[in-house]
């Protein structure tokens, strides 16, 4: 850390750490915290060993808060040292990763909605694999290998209540029904979408008993906000951290 006689990035008026944990509402070992973390530029020091900030600082802070709802703590972290490393092109291929992944969780959201368009039932065709007994259907390996997931994941769902596949009476094997392979394709998107296995079932659950899609048109609303939400945070993060990067010079 710098000590009393070092240059800051900016000089001017000198706050104390309760002077900028009061004006983001943080305690003043939060605002250590962050110096210590290379959240916050090195701050200087008094004869007696005082901390002593700038206006600087309390910009690095408004910035720091501003990309936490974006980005999340660990990201948000990483920018800032990064900046304050002078590794700027670093921190800016952070921020273009959360863009890259909000935009795949946007297409995320059309692909469940496209899922759930194919809930209505759809011509018959062929099986994926011969089935004892006459009735049609598809093994967990081939499943499995359509979705890009491992046999282990469709048994988790089982358990989880997301598919309900019979078995072969011959074999013994798991059988996937039509049923089955729409319901696996719903719990894998919503899967992808952020959701968890215990918020799955319920949503699939209703699926099955209202014979279509209507029941997730709610929970697709809250999806898309929440995305929204996320969209606008990256913006007044972005707001931010320019206004960070102009006050460094």
């Amino acid at each position: 850390m710098r000590r009393s006689g070092g240059q800051n990035p900016q000089t001017g008026d000198r706050l104390r750490p309760i002077d900028l944990a009061r004006g983001h509402g943080l305690s003043t070992q939060a605002v250590r915290n962050y110096e210590d973390a290379g959240i916050l530029p090195a701050a200087d020091r008094t004869a007696h060993g005082y901390r002593t900030y700038t206006p600087l600082h309390a910009r690095a802070l408004g910035a720091f808060l501003a990309l936490v709802p974006g980005h999340g703590h660990r990201t948000a972290s990483a920018i800032m040292r990064a900046v304050n490393e002078g590794a700027v092109d670093e921190a800016l291929r952070l921020v273009d990763e959360s863009h890259a992944r909000l935009l795949e969780d946007r297409q995320t959201l059309q692909a469940v909605r496209g899922a759930l368009r194919d809930l209505a039932p759809a011509p018959a065709s062929a099986p994926d694999a011969a089935v004892s007994g006459g009735r049609a259907g598809t093994f967990i390996g081939p499943l499995a290998g359509k979705l890009g997931v491992r046999a282990a994941t469709l048994r988790k769902w089982e358990r989880a209540g997301l598919v309900r596949p019979r078995r072969d009476p011959l074999t013994g094997y798991r059988v996937y029904d039509e049923a089955d392979v729409r319901d696996a394709r719903l719990a894998h998107q919503l899967r992808r979408g952020g959701y968890l296995l215990e918020q799955i079932a319920p949503l699939i659950a209703r699926v099955r008993a209202a014979g279509g899609p209507e029941p997730l048109d709610a929970a697709l609303c809250d999806w898309r906000d929440r995305l929204s939400a996320r969209g606008r945070a990256l913006l007044a993060g972005a707001a931010e951290l320019e206004a960070y990067l102009r006050a460094r010079g």
